[in-house]
């Protein structure tokens, strides 16, 4: 392997891109990214490919996996994550599932919030403190600014794709080795439908 350091491949397609990175130590040796609305299904693996035959090196040469579970768009997660299991599966490789949330806050001081754009005008938001992170929600941004702000938070914005993927590499290079579960979504917007107000019929044995 030309690499000294354990490699990690990371990928994200939780928006409208298809985003790659490869991490040796503690530089990136190539990022790639490919703004698109749909059809990540079909490029990832093309991409990743690529990424991996322009540094020379194969998929046996990597050590651990590093994706993207979202929140975001919910086919675009599920996407990456079944290809990072299927590779880890396939390779015997550790794959590590990073939040958008956690990429967005790699080496912020804390306290501090993360906001996540989500339809209809909200966020996603997950607040990290020296005690620990809080379960995430969806609010409007105007209250999740308000709230943090009243709480003495930094406000940190999803980073753009590439700067994304990096972290999301870099953060799986710190936990790899400890990796026993494999990466799994994280949706946190409510469902669109609301439960009906009338009680279900009642069903008789006849």
């Amino acid at each position: 392997m030309p690499f000294e350091h354990p490699l990690i491949l990371g990928f994200d397609t939780s928006a409208a891109h298809c985003a790659a990175a490869l991490l040796s130590g503690d530089r990136i040796v190539s990022v790639t990214v490919e703004q698109m609305a749909t059809g990540q299904a079909e490029r990832l693996m093309v991409l990743l490919g690529d990424l991996l035959s322009a540094a020379n090196v194969g998929w046996s040469d990597l050590n651990a996996i590093g994706v993207g579970t979202g929140p975001g768009n919910f086919t675009g997660i599920r996407i990456s994550v079944s290809a990072a299991r299927g590779l880890s599966l396939g390779l015997g490789i550790p794959a590590v599932g990073v939040s958008s949330f956690e990429a967005s806050v790699y080496n912020a001081k804390l306290p501090v919030t993360a906001l996540v754009p989500a339809p209809r005008d909200q966020v996603y938001r997950q607040d990290f403190t020296s005690i620990g992170k809080q379960a995430p929600l969806v609010q409007p941004r105007h209250t999740a600014l308000t709230e943090a702000g009243t709480f003495g938070h930094t406000v940190v914005d999803l980073p753009v794709p590439d700067q994304l993927v990096c972290n999301i590499a870099r953060l799986a290079a710190q936990t790899w080795q400890d990796e026993t579960s494999p990466p799994a979504p994280l949706y946190v917007r409510a469902a669109d439908a609301a439960p009906p107000r009338d009680a279900p019929p009642v069903m008789l044995d006849l």
